[in-house]
């Protein structure tokens, strides 16, 4: 049917190689490039048919535009970095190629992510007549698309919106983060923020918290509420929403190696001098932490992403739980990956799946939300995310 480009050979970048792979029917031509060809290579030994690679710098534009011109992909799939997003849209903008990505903008010097940025190309795509999807991960991306669903089918109105993000999953090792460690760790240690009646409110890093009862056998753990970007898009279209917050698991163990190396300063990313050249505190541990995509075989144990929704369903107040529970070792024995980069990896294939069969199409740029989320969620369960709905009538610790 069609010709890809996934930029990015990192953890998720194999997934989604190895997903697009496996339909050979939608995504006809894969080409697999990062500025490590190698990386390309040895995720495309692992692949049941031959797909191309190539070496490209996601920040030059100039390199990328020629890149697509010579493969002339019909879409690119982008999960380089979250810096590199603004470079990748340009080149896209430039040889007329369709974009998706997993997670927005974030500018290199400042840990700040939002969607201003990318939104600000809105015309830019109209007027060429090419469609940009942002934020096709799972959260971002199916919790945007939990949220839509849960509109459509079960609720009139979304008053108040919890999304809870849990790895409940064990790599045995002293500290190490499930994927890129630079991102990881500035999301984690920037403020809370959580939209409320109208306006954002902002907290300490991760100082609310609070015991929540994970399903499927995992139990009650901790969760910490964070700000992620989906709250900026689904609150924007959604404009009934009331509270919408964002929240996240984390080990005792996790919070006190990053409290420690956030003390020393291992955690800045602001620039110091080492024997004459500027380093970034930050990037240099990033090079001293596993690299993710070595945490596969290790892991073990189950994730849990989902949504609770109040709201109100002909005058009544329902609140319902919508999730997907996730088990790191069936998804390394499929693509050879732990769980968190397999969750991000399969929402990209199918958004690029609803892109390239047109059930997804409009020039502009577009959040999930915005879209019908019926095909997407019927593509979860086929291909590897499975989901379920509750209704919940007792208190959760989430109520209004």
């Amino acid at each position: 049917m069609a010709k890809v480009m996934i930029i990015g050979a990192g953890g998720v970048g194999g997934v989604v190689a190895h997903k697009c792979a496996q339909l050979p029917e939608v995504f006809t031509e894969i080409v697999l490039a990062s500025r490590t060809e190698s990386k390309c290579k040895a995720i495309a030994a692992q692949l049941p048919r031959p797909v191309s690679t190539a070496q490209v710098d996601a920040d030059n534009v100039a390199e990328t535009v020629a890149l697509l011109k010579r493969e002339k992909p019909d879409l690119v799939i982008n999960v380089a970095l979250p810096y590199q997003d603004l470079a990748i849209m340009d080149a896209c903008l430039e040889a007329g190629v369709d974009y998706l990505d997993t997670a927005n903008y974030e500018p290199p010097e400042e840990a700040k992510f939002e969607y201003k940025w990318q939104w600000a190309y809105q015309d830019k795509f109209t007027e060429a007549g090419r469609m940009a999807l942002l934020g096709s991960g799972f959260d971002p991306g199916v919790t945007n698309v939990y949220t839509a669903y849960l509109k459509k089918h079960y609720l009139d109105e979304i008053h108040y919106l919890d999304i809870i993000d849990c790895n409940a999953g064990d790599h045995g090792m002293p500290f190490a983060t499930n994927f890129n460690p630079e991102i990881n760790i500035r999301e984690v240690t920037a403020n809370g923020r959580y939209w409320q009646d109208g306006h954002w409110q902002e907290t300490a890093p991760l100082k609310e918290n609070r015991s929540f009862d994970f399903p499927a056998g995992i139990g009650p753990k901790q969760i910490y509420l964070m700000y992620h970007e989906e709250l900026e898009s689904i609150t924007k279209h959604l404009p009934e929403i009331k509270r919408a917050r964002f929240w996240m698991t984390f080990s005792d163990n996790y919070l006190k190696h990053l409290e420690v190396l956030g003390n020393i300063g291992m955690t800045s990313i602001e620039p110091v001098e080492f024997e004459g050249k500027e380093i970034i505190p930050l990037q240099f541990l990033k090079a001293l932490l596993p690299d993710p995509a070595s945490l596969g075989p290790l892991t073990k144990g189950k994730t849990c992403i989902g949504c609770i929704a109040q709201g109100v369903k002909d005058g009544v107040k329902k609140t319902y739980y919508i999730y997907n529970i996730c088990d790191h070792q069936e998804c390394y024995a499929e693509v050879q990956s732990q769980a968190i980069s397999y969750t991000t990896g399969v929402p990209a294939m199918i958004g690029a799946k609803m892109m390239l069969e047109k059930k997804w199409a409009g020039a502009g740029v577009w959040n999930m939300e915005q879209l019908d989320p019926d095909p997407f969620m019927d593509d979860l369960n086929q291909y590897g995310l499975p989901w379920q709905v509750v209704e919940i009538d007792q208190p959760t610790g989430m109520e209004e």
